[in-house]
């Protein structure tokens, strides 16, 4: 007999196929990120930047950056690959630090330094998500340092009950 109802519980699984309920929320696997940084080192810089980060498990999350902005003699960009560490991956207090670090590349005229890659540091704290809201664009404030001392303002898509 109980044979029989494994059999049939298995057969009807498959003919139904898996079906999703829903109250599964679907996650969101790439985070997208608007930034505005300032760059202070023997010269200093603006730089509005655009940045994409996957999880790579609970806690860490890998992303790339790009920035574009003015230094003091001209155009100047950027180009950061970094891991962010979450102290708060589920969402369990209203902000909650986080920090990383990586390599940048920081691209400039020759009269203020020209090209060079840094090593990049940060700390940063990460605010909530829009109150009754699974998802939304999140506030975050960054100090760190990478070709000089950084302070960055980010607009971060939140992901539902995850940093």
């Amino acid at each position: 007999m109980r044979k029989r109802r494994i059999v049939g519980v298995s057969i009807l699984g498959a003919l139904t196929g898996v079906l999703r309920v829903s109250a599964q929320t679907p996650q969101q696997a790439v985070q997208t990120e608007w930034r505005v940084d300032g760059i202070f080192a023997r010269t200093a810089g603006a730089e509005v930047g655009l940045g994409a980060s996957l999880p790579v498990g609970i806690y860490v999350r890998n992303g790339l950056v790009g920035g574009i902005g003015v230094g003091r003699h001209g155009v100047e960009g950027r180009t950061d690959l970094l891991s962010r560490f979450s102290l708060d991956p589920f969402r369990q207090s209203r902000w909650s630090l986080y920090g990383g670090g990586g390599i940048s590349g920081r691209y400039r005229t020759a009269q203020d330094g020209g090209a060079h890659a840094y090593l990049l540091l940060f700390l940063g704290l990460e605010g909530p998500l829009p109150l009754g809201h699974t998802s939304g664009w999140v506030p975050a404030f960054e100090v760190g340092l990478g070709g000089g001392a950084r302070v960055g303002v980010v607009i971060r898509r939140g992901i539902n009950a995850r940093r």
